[in-house]
């Protein structure tokens, strides 16, 4: 292992990748997954730039002692997309539509279904990415659903109250139902969650006996979309904006400058 004065620990080189917390990389470094230089490492290694990395074989863009400052993408997310890299049917990928990157890798911070729409962000720190998405961070996410069918007050208030979806004991619930606007038989409302459970908002109303027939996140933690930013388009939040993504999860940012940020972007569907 290096022993340059501006080495990193292992596993919060591990996390910046997009592998997991320190503390999951902690484990597979305990469980033998992690070779560094072809050496099977161990916990409190540290490396630099100049070493080889491996985990279960696969070789990591090593990014140890790096001083470019992290990268976040803000993506508005058409329907008909998947959020997986690859797809055995072929479906179009977010990940299809955002630029290339020569070190790392672009991470999600969380998922949106095939039917949802909206505000998904992508981050080159994979640390970053498990705070945002962790929920001792407490971020909420806002969604515009348009519900179709009568919503009673009493409605609201037990998806506010909280249902147990899953029969396990946890109540999933909305912290915040706003009415939003209406059209016939269709009523827009704008929810609030704490959590990423899969497919939440949309079994929190149906669990009501209304179905969701639209459903767009408008905003996740401090994050909004930009009216500018269209569907299929994303945008490249400038450094006061990252710093903010970091001080929101109580982490602390890398040190050193950013590249220029990606142009504004459209992809042809």
């Amino acid at each position: 292992m290096s022993d340059v004065v501006n080495d990193e620990k292992l596993q919060k080189v591990l996390a910046r990748a997009g592998f997991g917390s320190r503390r999951e990389m902690e484990g597979w470094i305990g469980e033998g997954r992690v070779i560094v230089n072809g050496k099977t490492a161990t916990l409190g290694d540290r490396v630099s730039a100049d070493d080889a990395i491996t985990v279960d074989g696969k070789k990591v863009a090593n990014t140890a002692a790096n001083q470019e400052m992290t990268r976040v993408l803000l993506y508005n997310k058409p329907e008909q997309e998947i959020c997986s890299r690859n797809d055995p049917e072929g479906r179009i990928s977010v990940f299809d539509h955002l630029p290339p990157i020569k070190h790392g890798r672009w991470v999600a911070v969380g998922r949106l279904d095939f039917n949802t729409s909206g505000l998904l962000l992508f981050t080159t720190d994979g640390e970053l990415a498990n705070r945002l998405m962790h929920p001792s961070s407490g971020i909420d996410r806002e969604y515009a659903v348009r519900i179709n069918g009568e919503v009673s007050d009493e409605m609201i208030e037990t998806v506010k109250r909280g249902v147990d979806l899953d029969g396990d004991g946890h109540l999933c619930r909305f912290t915040d139902v706003q009415y939003y606007a209406g059209e016939g038989r269709n009523r827009w409302y704008h929810v609030v969650i704490m959590e990423g459970r899969n497919r939440e908002v949309r079994r929190l109303w149906e669990s009501q006996g209304v179905r969701v027939s639209r459903l767009k996140r408008v905003r996740y933690g401090p994050v909004f979309i930009p009216s500018r930013v269209k569907q299929g388009q994303f945008y490249e939040m400038k450094v006061p904006e990252v710093i903010g993504l970091y001080e929101t999860v109580e982490l602390a940012p890398p040190s050193g400058t950013t590249r220029r940020p990606a142009r504004q972007r459209k992809h042809r569907r």
